[in-house]
C-alpha cells in the first residue's frame, strides 16, 4: 500500500511500531528511524546508491534489524505543488519497495534547506554537512510525518 494520506497509513499500522524515513536522492538514500510510540525521529544510515536490488537489500536488512513496520518516503514536490521528474522517480522507487510494508509519501519541499540552514548555524564544515544532510533530512521528513500521525 502506498498513500499520501496519514490517516490511511495509520490504519495500515493498527499496532504502531517503528517507522523508517527515507530521503531518496540520485546518489544516496538518507535514512532515519523513530521509536515505536512515534515520538521522535533520529538520523540513521546513509546508503550510497548502487543498483536498486542492492539498495533494496540494504533497506530490508536495516528494517529487519530495527523491527520497522512502515516506511515514510519524502516526495519532492515543486513549490507550486506540482510534481517533477524527481517526484515520478520517487514514486517508482516507492512502488518497488511496496512489498516491504505500507508506505506513506510525505511532502519534503523544505527538508534539505531546513537541515542545511541548521548545520550552517551550528558552524558545520561543508564536508560535515555533505555527510549529514541526507540522513538529517530523512529525520526531518519522518518527524513531520509522525507528528501528523499522532494527531490523526
Amino acid at each position: 500500500m502506498i498513500t499520501l494520506a496519514a490517516a490511511e497509513f495509520r490504519e495500515a499500522l493498527p499496532h504502531g511500531g517503528r517507522l523508517i524515513g527515507l530521503d531518496v536522492g540520485t546518489k544516496t538514500i538518507g535514512t532515519a528511524l523513530c521509536d515505536a510510540q512515534w515520538t521522535f525521529a533520529s538520523p540513521a544510515l546513509l546508503i550510497r546508491r548502487t543498483k536498486f536490488t542492492k539498495d533494496k537489500a540494504a533497506l530490508a536488512e536495516l528494517m529487519s534489524a530495527q523491527a520497522v513496520t512502515g516506511i515514510v518516503i519524502g516526495l519532492p514536490i515543486n513549490l507550486d505543488g506540482s510534481e517533477s521528474p524527481r517526484s515520478q522517480s520517487t514514486r517508482a522507487f516507492a512502488r518497488n519497495l511496496a512489498d516491504l510494508g505500507p508506505i506513506l509519501l510525505w511532502d519534503e519541499r523544505w527538508s534539505t534547506q531546513a537541515v542545511t540552514r541548521t548545520l550552517i548555524e551550528q558552524d558545520a564544515s561543508r564536508a560535515k554537512r555533505a555527510e549529514l544532510v541526507d540522513k538529517m533530512a530523512a529525520a526531518y521528513i519522518l518527524q513531520g510525518a509522525i507528528d501528523a500521525l499522532v494527531r490523526v
